[in-house]
């Protein structure tokens, strides 16, 4: 496929000079990258040269007809889809050539739109996938690179679980990426198929249900037309169910009968409907507190974790820090069109040294303003958001006049000062405490000529007992 512009390369082939012109003008009205042969052995030739998507080719040519390209097509290029023209009195033979695999016959005379609609399906079905291969990439990028044992670990459970159609929790604080993980699921396991998010948490009680399950003309107030809900939409693929610890609890009853029977009912209709699915769900809330305060069913619950997966959140997996934000700023970059450099060490120790809240998402906002506000692809320590500094800035008088560099490193000195005596002098605690490694922190003492030996023998001398004077 053409991914630069994302059309679909198509080669109409018919022996009729006037065919070829009306439906290359036809294809290329609708932005699609259009050849023509007028033969079997030449289209076998512009194949070899550059493969087409898509092959159009009329059933009935002189010399080899469309069976035979549709044979050599597929033998030699099996990812092509071959659709073929034919007239009212060569349908039958049209029929056959769809067992030999043609993906679709049009019959000459009729209308463009069914065979303009039929194009466009395989369009959004190579989008679809590229996109996937795209998502694919980028996961592989910022998550199965990771230098984190735990998650290493995780991403081993996946990949076998992937291979069943078990279902799927994902655990974890809100931005560490669990819609992300959970594409990546649907990547290994139906690859080719849809993959359906729904936000729970966005939904309100009383349209949950019909969102979910759909319903019947007629159901409520409103319901102007049947509607399919999100179930059905996602025949066939993964549907991915965020935030599912916030389902109230009629909504949880009716889910645990679809997992059960894999059927559903819409609202207002009694008739059972099956579906075929792959169910991932994700939750930031304790579900095992939630059943204890009967939010949350138990049935449910152990119906939807039958693999469990915990993501730990980014401040337990500060190792993967720096090839994140290298990563980030690359694409970033990229769609700024800039050309990003190293942060310098005193914006790379801020980046490192924070502990995101909001996790993976957190960075890569932090990043992105970092980007767009860079001048010649320079990151500024002065563009960090405010709350990089609301620790280490307090806002005290004696900081009138000081530069931002200076008071920030006064801050800084007075923290590190500060963890040292909370950790009893401990360098590997307190650079856990503070989110860096050892090596930074010798470094930082070193700036700040802190003198650890110093500091460690006025401790003792706090601690030593009082000394009892006789009288």
């Amino acid at each position: 496929m053409c991914e630069k512009q994302g059309r679909l390369r198509i080669l109409v082939v018919d022996d009729e000079q006037k065919q070829r012109q009306i439906l290359k003008i036809l294809l290329n009205s609708e932005g699609y990258e259009v050849r023509t042969a007028d033969s079997v052995e030449t289209a076998l030739e512009r194949m070899a040269e550059k493969e087409p998507d898509i092959v159009i080719t009329d059933l009935r040519m002189e010399g080899q007809d469309g069976i035979a390209l549709l044979e050599q097509a597929k033998r030699k290029y099996p990812s092509c889809k071959v659709i073929l023209l034919t007239g009212y009195g060569s349908i039958e033979n049209a029929v056959e050539a769809m067992k030999k695999g043609a993906w679709f016959y049009f019959v000459k005379g009729k209308g463009p739109e069914e065979l303009l609609a039929e194009l466009r399906k395989l369009q959004n079905a190579y989008l679809s996938k590229q996109n996937g291969k795209r998502l694919q990439e980028e996961n592989r990028n910022y998550m199965l690179d990771t230098k984190n044992e735990e998650l290493r670990k995780i991403f081993r459970i996946v990949e076998r679980a992937a291979k069943s159609s078990a279902n799927i929790l994902i655990l974890g604080e809100s931005g560490v990426g669990k819609e992300v993980f959970a594409n990546y699921i649907h990547q290994l396991s139906r690859p080719d198929r849809k993959f359906l998010a729904v936000n729970c948490h966005a939904l309100s009680d009383s349209l949950m249900e019909s969102e979910l399950f759909g319903h019947e003309k007629g159901a409520f107030t409103g319901a102007i037309g049947t509607y399919k809900g999100r179930f059905e939409a996602a025949e066939g693929g993964t549907l991915f169910l965020d935030e599912i610890g916030d389902i109230p609890r009629n909504v949880q009853s009716k889910l645990l009968r679809t997992l059960e029977t894999r059927t559903i009912e819409r609202v207002g209709s009694t008739q059972s409907i099956p579906v075929d699915f792959r169910l991932i769900s994700a939750t930031n809330v304790d579900l095992e507190q939630a059943m204890k305060d009967g939010d949350f069913r138990s049935d449910l619950y152990y119906r939807l974790c039958t693999i469990t997966i915990v993501l730990p959140p980014l401040r337990e997996r500060k190792e993967d820090l720096p090839e994140l934000i290298r990563f980030f700023l690359k694409k970033y970059g990229a769609e700024q069109e800039k050309e990003m450099k190293e942060p310098d060490a005193e914006v790379g120790d801020a980046l490192l040294a924070y502990n995101y809240k909001g996790n993976i998402r957190e960075l890569k906002n932090v990043i992105e303003r970092l980007v767009v506000l860079s001048e010649d692809g320079t990151v500024s320590l002065e563009d960090l958001p405010d709350q990089f500094f609301e620790k280490k800035m307090p806002v005290k008088e004696s900081f009138g006049g000081s530069s931002l560099k200076e008071v920030r490193m006064q801050a800084e000195k007075e923290l590190i000062l500060e963890v040292l005596q909370m950790q009893q002098c401990k360098t590997k605690e307190t650079a856990e405490h503070l989110g860096i490694s050892e090596r930074q922190l010798f470094n930082k003492l070193k700036e700040y000529e802190i003198d650890l030996k110093k500091l460690k023998m006025k401790q003792k001398e706090k601690s030593k007992p009082p000394v009892e004077r006789v009288v």
